[in-house]
């Protein structure tokens, strides 16, 4: 990501118009010349898909990615802006990066933190939903691949960064009760023990602590009780000698002291799946993967209103629910699966509430391609491909260019 002299003004200016939310300035940059996408700033070297990651500027970003940004080029600290928009709690941002496959799993230099680590210690839920989706279940019936995929999945929930600290550590040390619920539903180590020869992030927790320690110095009652009731020990003691009741006592979070002593006699609530399960985020993320950007926002055609989205009313339909079968635009799909709660009926745990008949949904599938007959129709009117706006190939030769 070098700069040249020739190019630095322009690209401070795309930087600049990265930073203010400025869209139609950074399309006018990028249109003069397409390689300013790859300026770095000097000193940090954020380019202008970090900047805009980190201010959540959506708009912004969806530019730069279509022009050709590299959505995992790394600052000098070695930080992708998958984790600046974690860090920030931008999930809109998140989830146009994970459209176009920013790797979760990369870590940054100075800490070995991934993204997970960077949304878990600020609290953001729906970024934390979105990077576990990159791992969610599987069409596959294949046993093996369902294990290797469950696998991967607990690996990289349980990724520790420097001191052998999890996100789960870093979400109960801040008191994020409904983060530390979201991450034990997903696999995470509730006995899991910082490094023994490491300084903890926290001298007053001292090294060899687990997240029940974490949770006694955060001071949050429901982060104990829910760690208890996965698992966690209240007799483990780190290498200060200290029991999870100690630190909350140097803490001054006496009124912990009832459910942490290991004498307790409090019965310890049993916790149903967190309502931020998302069992469908996985398979609309791969459908918008799959017919790409054009494809969330493709108005439908005024002279059939049988195809209009029935929340947005302004899109076409292009995928359906499994199960009750109603159909809705790939957008709105994936804003309910990112950003409301799931199903808190007795269904399937993660199932997203159809916002049509409120039955649960648990997968989304593509709908059937349109005939050649129906594009054919649209050929009159329009040199674009009309039904599917996955592309903008010329069909005015042949139906057979489009590359959707």
């Amino acid at each position: 990501m070098g700069n040249s002299l020739g190019c630095s003004a322009f690209g401070e200016r795309l930087a600049a118009a990265a930073r203010d939310g400025d869209a139609a300035e950074a399309r006018k940059l990028l249109e003069m010349n397409a390689g300013l996408v790859r300026y770095a700033t000097f000193g940090v070297l954020n380019s202008p898909l970090h900047l805009a990651a980190a201010k959540g500027h959506n708009e912004v970003v969806s530019v730069l990615l279509e022009i050709g940004a590299d959505v995992n080029s790394r600052n000098i600290y070695g930080q992708t802006a998958l984790m600046q928009a974690c860090r920030h709690g931008h999930w809109e941002v998140v989830q146009t990066l994970l459209l176009f496959k920013s790797n979760v799993s990369k870590v940054e230099c100075l800490s070995n933190k991934t993204a997970l680590h960077f949304a878990a210690a600020g609290g953001h839920i729906r970024c934390i939903r979105l990077l576990a989706a990159d791992f969610g279940s599987s069409s596959s019936k294949d046993a093996n691949q369902e294990r290797s995929r469950k696998s991967a999945l607990s690996s990289f929930i349980n990724k520790t960064a420097n001191g052998g600290v999890t996100a789960l550590h870093l979400a109960a040390l801040r008191g994020f009760f409904e983060c530390v619920h979201l991450l034990l539903d997903l696999n995470a180590n509730a006995t899991a023990i910082t490094l023994s020869y490491a300084s903890s992030s926290m001298g007053s927790i001292g090294a060899g602590s687990t997240p029940l320690h974490y949770a006694a110095c955060g001071g949050n009652l429901k982060c104990c009780q829910v760690l208890l009731a996965r698992g966690a020990s209240r007799l483990v003691m780190n290498c200060n000698g200290w029991l999870p009741l100690d630190v909350a006592r140097i803490w001054g979070c006496h009124w912990l002291e009832q459910v942490l002593s290991p004498k307790s006699s409090m019965i310890v609530p049993i916790f149903p799946p967190s309502s931020y399960l998302s069992l469908p985020l996985t398979s609309i993320l791969n459908i918008a993967r799959e017919c790409g950007l054009r494809s969330l926002s493709a108005p439908a055609d005024e002279s059939d209103d049988t195809d209009v989205c029935a929340v947005c009313l302004e899109s076409i339909c292009n995928i359906a629910a499994e199960g009750c079968g109603h159909e809705l635009c790939i957008r709105c799909a994936l804003y309910l699966c990112s950003a409301i709660k799931a199903h808190e009926l007795p269904e399937t745990p993660g199932s997203i509430p159809c916002p049509l008949c409120r039955n649960g949904i648990v997968s989304f599938k593509k709908l059937p391609t349109f005939s050649e007959k129906d594009l054919d129709m649209d050929l009159a009117l329009s040199s674009n491909c009309k039904k599917c706006f996955l592309c903008p190939s010329d069909l005015t030769t042949s139906v057979t260019t489009c590359r959707s």
